[in-house]
């Protein structure tokens, strides 16, 4: 596994360089030293679970067969447009939720010097997933796939994104717009396809599948983003800050988070005053108020039980599936998230 980072790394150092010396757009050193520090700072950071995972997909989907040079190059290629798609969303994704730190370091649009210049930084960071998959699968029998599958998974992306925002709307604060039906539809299309479904139909894409013959493998992979982001729900509140990599801002920002709509199913009338005169509030001793009303209703345990009846009800789902190289390729998604820390 060291060898594959290191090999997927050595990809990424050669993907910025040719974008760097991309001959539709002529750029100045001082834009090329712009553009090398705003990628190295965003792109390669995180835990590049999704990038390798496209790799580690299609070598389980060729029976576990060494891969030849060229198959992990462009494997890495697409974990890496991945990576670059998930980088334009947090960039952008901080921003709108005023943020203060990503992994462990402040978040790019508060460096100084950088401000409102992020948003163009996003959009460039978008352009250089098309720019990579021109350069290295135009050729291919299933490029317009590739493109169409970007395209989707993006648009989805930010309908859920969209979603998720006007649901907190400022001014508008009304927890009663609060279900887990709701919670459920803003993670589908805002988490699970991009972070599940798509390095996996990545790999079924270049091993000249057709998705469309995939289906009930996306829905077992949005069900696991469903059980992931719930995860992240409860990080976000019990998690600590210096492993998470972030301090959480779900309560402050009055997110439809798992652990809300969870408490409102089991909220009393007092609780339910404490809730909404203190969700959303930025202060410390508001935000305090709610973390007490969570322990009080013992939500950690709540997701105890969450987690392992969901990890009960996957397993079922993947061992139900015809393809044993699949089930494999499922199996490995599932290992590295269960109970997971971070």
């Amino acid at each position: 596994m060291a060898d594959l980072r290191s090999a997927f790394l050595n990809v990424y150092s050669q993907l910025k360089s040719e974008l760097l010396q991309d001959p539709s757009f002529e750029l100045t050193d001082e834009s090329r030293q712009w553009v090398e520090r705003m990628l190295d700072y965003n792109v390669p950071g995180g835990k590049l679970n999704r990038g390798l995972s496209v790799i580690d997909s299609y070598r389980l989907l060729k029976d576990g067969k060494e891969l030849t040079q060229d198959e992990i190059f462009l494997t890495s290629a697409l974990g890496w447009c991945i990576e670059w798609l998930q980088a334009y969303f947090l960039v952008l994704d901080d921003i709108m939720d005023s943020s203060h730190t990503r992994r462990g370091q402040p978040c790019w649009f508060r460096l100084p010097k950088v401000g409102m210049i992020a948003v163009n930084d996003g959009v460039i960071l978008r352009n250089h997933i098309t720019r990579i998959l021109k350069n290295h699968f135009r050729g291919k029998p299933y490029y317009v796939d590739l493109l169409d599958l970007f395209n989707e998974v993006e648009f989805q992306t930010a309908s859920g994104q969209m979603i998720d925002l006007i649901t907190t709307l400022e001014g508008e604060k009304d927890l009663s717009k609060y279900s887990l039906q709701q919670h459920r539809r803003i993670v589908q299309y805002k988490t699970a396809y991009y972070s599940f479904y798509l390095p996996v139909a990545c790999a079924l894409v270049m091993c000249g599948e057709n998705l469309d013959n995939h289906i009930d493998v996306k829905n077992i992979l949005v069900d696991m983003g469903i059980y992931f982001q719930v995860q992240d729900d409860y990080l976000d509140c019990f998690g600590n800050p210096e492993t998470i990599g972030k301090i959480g801002t779900d309560i402050e920002n009055f997110k439809c988070s798992w652990l809300v709509v969870k408490a409102l199913e089991f909220c009393n009338e007092e609780h339910n005053k404490v809730l909404y005169e203190n969700y959303g509030e930025t202060r410390p001793a508001n935000v305090a108020k709610v973390k007490a009303l969570y322990n009080e209703l013992n939500l950690k345990g709540v997701f105890e039980d969450y987690e392992s009846k969901s990890y009960e009800r996957l397993v079922t789902s993947i061992e139900a599936h015809p393809s044993k190289p699949v089930q494999a390729v499922l199996k490995s998604f599932l290992g590295k998230i269960y109970k997971r820390q971070k």
